[in-house]
Parts: C-alpha cells; sequence; structure tokens
C-alpha cells in the first residue's frame, strides 16, 4: 500500500482485489465440499464494509482519500447457516457457485483494469514534455 494522496484510488482498487482473490478461494472451496456431507457455504463480505467507508456521496474523491485502510477489509461468513438443500445438511448449490464464481473473475480483472489504467493516468502526469 502507498501512502500518498495519489494512490488513493489504487489503495482501494488494492483492497477490492485482496478481497476478491479471497472471495475466489472461498467460492473454490464451497465447490470442493459440493459433495460433503454437513458443509455449509461460505461467503466473503467486502462490499457492504466499502460502502461505510466511503458512503454515499458527491464527492467520491474526498471520501476515498478519507478511507482508513486499515479498517477495510474482507470478512469470510457462514451464509445460511441454519438452511441445508439436501438431507446430508450440505447447503451448496454448484450452479450457484459456479455464477459466483464467474462473476468474481469478472470483478477482479475489472479492478485489475482498473489498477492499470490508474497507473497509466499517474504515468502520463509525471512525463516531461519533449
Amino acid at each position: 500500500m502507498v501512502k500518498t494522496g495519489a494512490f488513493n484510488y489504487i489503495n482501494v482498487l488494492e483492497k477490492g482485489l485482496d478481497a476478491s482473490w479471497t472471495r475466489n478461494s472461498v467460492i473454490s472451496n464451497n465447490i470442493a465440499n459440493v459433495d460433503t456431507p454437513g458443509y455449509k457455504r461460505k461467503d466473503v463480505q467486502f462490499e457492504d464494509h466499502l460502502m461505510a467507508a466511503i458512503g454515499y456521496t458527491d464527492d467520491l474523491d474526498r471520501e476515498v482519500a478519507n478511507v482508513d485502510m486499515d479498517e477495510l477489509f474482507a470478512t469470510t461468513y457462514t451464509e445460511y447457516e441454519d438452511v441445508s438443500y439436501r438431507i446430508d445438511g450440505n447447503n451448496v448449490d454448484i450452479d450457484t457457485e459456479s455464477a459466483e464464481l464467474a462473476k468474481n473473475q469478472i470483478k477482479y480483472y475489472t479492478m485489475l483494469d482498473s489498477v492499470s489504467q490508474e497507473f497509466s493516468r499517474l504515468k502520463s502526469v509525471t512525463k516531461m514534455p519533449g
């Protein structure tokens, strides 16, 4: 994490990438346990933390600049702990997990592209006129 105002968006995107990577691992674990009796689906919560940190504002630049990066993190939780789709107590649906995995991968690559664009902007600003 870079501690300068020029990297505010990159720092937030880095946290989002970390959360997406964690979500990918959690979804993969859910898929691996689709046939494990009693296994309960897990998920990652990040977007709610991000919205709490940034808020709903017209001044996104100011809000991103004020985000406490130590307070912005992903949490893993067990989803629908008391719900089961099957007699064996498992509540993982392979179709849902596959769709969530695809959705997460799209988010991840979109954030990577955004980081690349931010660095391109910084690079263009620092170019010396020639």
